[in-house]
Parts: structure tokens; C-alpha cells; sequence
């Protein structure tokens, strides 16, 4: 059994099970030390895990797509499952029994993309899309997209900033840092550890053409 501390993390690529939950590369990370791992404390209502995946699914499953570089905060809640069986246009919101496939609708897909951030017990509503490399404060509750390169917070999470220019975010989204092959990013990891933009485009067009 893995020792559980905060240096420790659980790398999603190595540890997900469910095939509803679409993990790219082998980078992406959870915090887990203070809870049971990201498939049974992170990801809730989520058809497909060990007990329903032998269920008769009540309509289209919503997935949850993972980018690579993805860094998941400690207690961090994603909320898959649609609408939990609560119709608001019923008169009663109750999950009646009798008319549980008539109260299920799907939201669709959940998208963490490349090198995105939530911070320590965060909440991503259903069907909601982080952009790349957007931020999402601790505690905050994103109920709805959050743009590439964005910082949000709050309850509902509001765009707090941007974490560069507009044209800056333009020119980082067209280097496709994420689409890259292992041995090009590892060329470059000091520059990705800094504000250098004008390097890093250098570096990376070195690469291509040597």
C-alpha cells in the first residue's frame, strides 16, 4: 500500500480504471494524501465504476476527458452524472422511482485540457471545459467554460485575470506545447519554467528544423 503524504502524488494514467474517464499522457496528477485517490473521492456519479459499470445506463453517458500535464489539488470534486435524476421542469424534484429514466438528462463530456490547474477543493460542474493552462482558484465553483491561459475563482468562479496578453496567449496556443514529443519538451523544460516566450518559440524552431 502506498505510504499516503503531500510530496506523494497518484499519476491518473496509472491508477484509472473506469472507461469513462479518458486520460492523455502520462503526466496528469492528483494530490491524494488526505483522501482515497481520485477515481473514488475526485470523480462522483460517473457510470462505469466497478459497481455500475454492470448497471443499465438511463441514457448517454457523459465522459471525462484528461489532458496531459493536468495538476489536480487535494480534495478537488468533479461532478459528472448529468443531472443526478433532479428534472427542474418536473413539479417535484425528487428521483421517483417509477420515473427515473424520464428524470435523467445527460450535460456532456467534462474537459480538464492540457496543462490546466484546479486548486485544493475546487468543484467543476458538469459539462464544463478548462481550457490549456487555465487556472481555477482553491474552493472555487466552475459551473461554467473557463477559457485557455484564464485565472477563475469564486462561487460561481468568475474570470479573476488572464495569466498573459491576449497576443501572447495566441502565440503559446500556436506553438501546440502539448502536442509535442517527450524528447521536444524535455529540451525545453527550463524555458517552460519561465516567462520567456521569445526563447521558447526560438528553441522550439530550433528543434524542428536542426
Amino acid at each position: 500500500m502506498k505510504e499516503k503524504h503531500w510530496s506523494k502524488l497518484e499519476y491518473l494514467h496509472l491508477t484509472v480504471k473506469n472507461p469513462n474517464i479518458l486520460v492523455s499522457g502520462s503526466h496528469s496528477y492528483y494530490s491524494d494524501c488526505w483522501d482515497n485517490g481520485f477515481e473514488k473521492s475526485v470523480v462522483r456519479y460517473l457510470h462505469g465504476d466497478r459497481i455500475s459499470q454492470s448497471w443499465e445506463p438511463l441514457g448517454k453517458i457523459d465522459k471525462l476527458r484528461i489532458g496531459d500535464y493536468v495538476c489536480i489539488g487535494a480534495e478537488s470534486v468533479i461532478l459528472m452524472g448529468g443531472n443526478h435524476n433532479h428534472c427542474m421542469d418536473f413539479i417535484s424534484l425528487y428521483p421517483f422511482m417509477e420515473t427515473i429514466t424520464d428524470t435523467y438528462r445527460h450535460r456532456g463530456d467534462t474537459v480538464l485540457n492540457d496543462g490546466c490547474w484546479l486548486g485544493m477543493r475546487c468543484m467543476i460542474m458538469p459539462s464544463v471545459t478548462v481550457g490549456e493552462g487555465a487556472i481555477i482558484a482553491a474552493g472555487s465553483i466552475v459551473t461554467k467554460d473557463v477559457p485557455d491561459y484564464a485565472v477563475v475563482g469564486g462561487n460561481p468562479a468568475k474570470i479573476l485575470k488572464y495569466r498573459f496578453s491576449e497576443s501572447d496567449i495566441g502565440r503559446i496556443l500556436a506553438l501546440n506545447i502539448y502536442d509535442r514529443s517527450e524528447d521536444e519538451l524535455e529540451s525545453v523544460r527550463t524555458l517552460l519554467s519561465s516567462n520567456d516566450l521569445d526563447a521558447l518559440e526560438f528553441a522550439l524552431r530550433a528543434s524542428a528544423n536542426p
